[in-house]
């Protein structure tokens, strides 16, 4: 790993790449201009950067100062935050869909004293509310239609300009102010708060998890010990949101730390077309979006039937041959290594060609990946690192290590923190484990999965009972997930706060009794209910796509006003994989009846979280009518 500056603070390691790893006019970031792909070097966005930062001071910005972004990834959002970071003010991160109420209450909470917004769809969401947040000075777009908005912003009690012009004013006062940059930069500690990234979580208020530049370091620090196989030539492709940390740390960050290039995808509809020309060699992705590359590679290699079927299949038989041998420890014999390369030739490296052709591997985080779907990548050739943790923990506690991949598991703990496994009802320590500890033979008992070290939040802003109740007097946060140790790996269960006890006492978690539901290609969202009743009953939420192509449905079909779908032949249909995958569960696990959703749960909606979390309360309220109506139909034929 390249030599990294004494001083752990966010703004010292770009810094260190133009002194130790790369010249200046080595491309930073890369991104698309009117249809080109435009690179960024490391001194026109340090020039970008300093300017923002005298522009700051010149408004009076100073340290501990909140500063806002709202606006999707690219390299304004590098360049502000890389601005405010050197002059020690914090960034407070607003996810793009969040509502107006939502961003009122964060920009009033962190007290913001400006806001950088990327397009004018979210400058009308943040006009709608500037007036009601008096700490609020400036509002910065980053877009060049000033003119146009210039009337509306005449009645914002903060001024309203554009970067650009940020950008412009501030390159003429560098040099008045490059003794102040310096010293503030300077003057930041590892000990200060580097962020706030508010967590809406499935109930309640936001709250604002302060993470320092300290915490942000070493995480990087710490997971890259443990992986050890990236290098300055990487390039990364971004498309997970940065104003989430898993995006952050595990694109933006670890780049500054290695010198990688990051290029940003247009958008999630134009990301397959975007990994076609970037031809990335390292993502950070979600479990979603690999289920969907399985689900679209599975349904083009066995869809045409005949000889293409036959030879889509054998080579998955190959490949799962292969990757097995390999991960035993020992070399394929002669004719498996001449198999497999001919199933790479005939199928493995089509399918790798819509991802660019380059990836070493993918790091999968947000959620839990299934088995089958990791399984199914190590198949093809392709490795999924999958890691965990939360916006609390800065984010990550484990990852997988490249060389020792446990489908199922998230990784070994990653160095100098302490996870451990905690009874849920006595509080007992089952056990407690490091870095160093690791035995590749260990096995737990299940439980709370909790953490302590360098990786935990500094606390909740303005929430100290918040933070109390997660943070014990010990140190130890409290993660609120269910888990185990497996093969020295951590295992996740499921959510503390989603585990269902049915009327018999049987303790039920969602995640994993959905994941094996979502193994069929017909279904795109599960939620399961059962929580003190007699059985388990889902929402499904059908795969569109699918669905279209098998009963020939026009677009209308989904505009319908009622909310489920009753149409008999299609409820059979999605029941059929019901009834089948069921058989992979224990009996009181089992799905005994469905309801057919038009629509995917959403965010606008308020059901679901910006990570793509299921809101149970939100979910179990709005649906109460639906959901008693599946009981009840139950006893009535009972």
């Amino acid at each position: 790993m390249n030599s990294v500056a004494e001083k752990k603070t966010v703004p010292c390691l770009i810094r260190n790449v133009v002194a130790n790893i790369h010249p200046d006019s080595h491309t930073f970031l890369v991104h698309k201009v009117n249809d080109e792909w435009v690179n960024i070097s490391y001194r026109e966005a340090l020039e970008k950067i300093d300017a923002i930062s005298a522009w700051f001071l010149e408004i009076g910005i100073k340290k501990g100062d909140r500063l806002a972004l709202i606006i999707e990834n690219g390299p304004d959002y590098i360049f502000y935050d890389q601005a405010l970071q050197q002059i020690g003010a914090v960034n407070a991160s607003i996810y793009p869909t969040l509502s107006e109420a939502e961003i009122e209450y964060i920009l009033n909470d962190s007290e913001a004293k400006t806001i950088l917004v990327g397009t004018p769809f979210l400058l009308r969401k943040v006009y709608k509310i500037a007036n009601n947040c008096p700490n609020l000075l400036r509002i910065v777009i980053a877009f060049d239609d000033l003119e146009k908005y210039a009337d509306r912003g005449n009645t914002m009690n903060p001024g309203v300009t554009c970067l650009k012009n940020v950008i412009e004013e501030g390159s003429k006062m560098i040099e008045q102010y490059r003794h102040a940059i310096n010293a503030a930069r300077e003057a930041v500690l590892p000990s200060d708060l580097s962020c706030l990234i508010y967590t809406s979580g499935t109930t309640g208020t936001p709250k604002g998890v302060m993470l320092t530049h300290f915490n942000l370091t070493e995480n990087v620090r710490a997971a890259l010990e443990q992986i050890q196989v990236l290098e300055k030539t990487d390039i990364f492709l971004s498309f997970l949101p940065l104003s989430h940390v898993f995006e952050r740390t595990g694109t933006y960050h670890i780049c500054l730390f290695e010198g990688c290039t990051i290029a940003f995808s247009q958008s999630l509809e134009l990301l397959a077309k975007n990994m076609a020309e970037v031809k990335p060699t390292i993502m950070c992705c979600v479990p979603r979006l690999l289920e969907r590359i399985h689900d679209r590679a599975m349904k083009n290699g066995t869809s045409a039937g005949g000889a293409k079927t036959k030879i889509f299949l054998w080579a998955l038989g190959i490949g799962r041959k292969y990757r097995l041998v390999l991960e035993s420890g020992k070399r394929p014999n002669v004719i498996l290594r001449n198999q497999h390369k001919i199933a790479e030739k005939l199928v493995f490296s089509k399918i790798k060609e819509r991802t660019g052709g380059r990836l070493k591997f993918l790091i999968s985080g947000g959620g839990a990946l299934p088995k089958n779907i990791g399984e199914f990548f190590g198949d093809l050739g392709i490795k999924v690192l999958e890691g965990f943790g939360l916006t609390e923990t800065s984010p990550v506690m484990s990852v997988t290590e490249n060389e020792r991949v446990i489908y199922g598991t998230v990784g070994r703990i990653i160095p100098r923190i302490e996870v451990a496994i905690q009874n849920v009802d006595t509080k007992h320590i089952y056990t407690i484990q490091t870095h160093e500890s690791f035995d590749p033979q260990f096995q737990s008992e299940e439980g709370e999965i909790i953490v302590r070290g360098h990786c935990v939040m500094k606390g909740y802003w303005n929430k100290p009972e918040e933070t109390a109740s997660v943070i014990d007097s010990e140190g130890w946060f409290h993660t609120g997930d269910i888990g185990r140790f497996f093969k020295g790996n951590l295992q996740i269960t499921d959510r503390l706060k989603n585990m269902l006890v049915n009327a018999y006492g049987k303790n039920i978690y969602p995640t994993p009794v959905e994941n094996t539901y979502l193994k069929s290609s017909k279904i795109e969202q599960v939620f399961l209910i059962g929580d003190k009743r007699e059985y388990i009953t889902a929402i499904i939420v059908p795969s569109r796509e699918t669905l279209q192509e098998t009963f020939n449905l026009s677009n209308e079909f989904f505009e319908k006003p009622d909310l489920f779908i009753e149409d008999k032949e299609i409820v059979d249909w999605i029941g059929q994989d019901i009834k089948r995958l069921s058989n992979e569960l224990a009996k009181f696990e089992r799905i005994k009846n469905f309801r057919v959703k038009r629509t995917p749960f959403s965010l606008d909606e308020g059901e679901i979280t910006p990570t793509l979390k299921a809101k149970r309360k939100v979910i179990e309220k709005k649906y109460a009518t639906a959901i008693d109506q599946m009981y009840l139909h139950e006893a009535e034929a009972d």
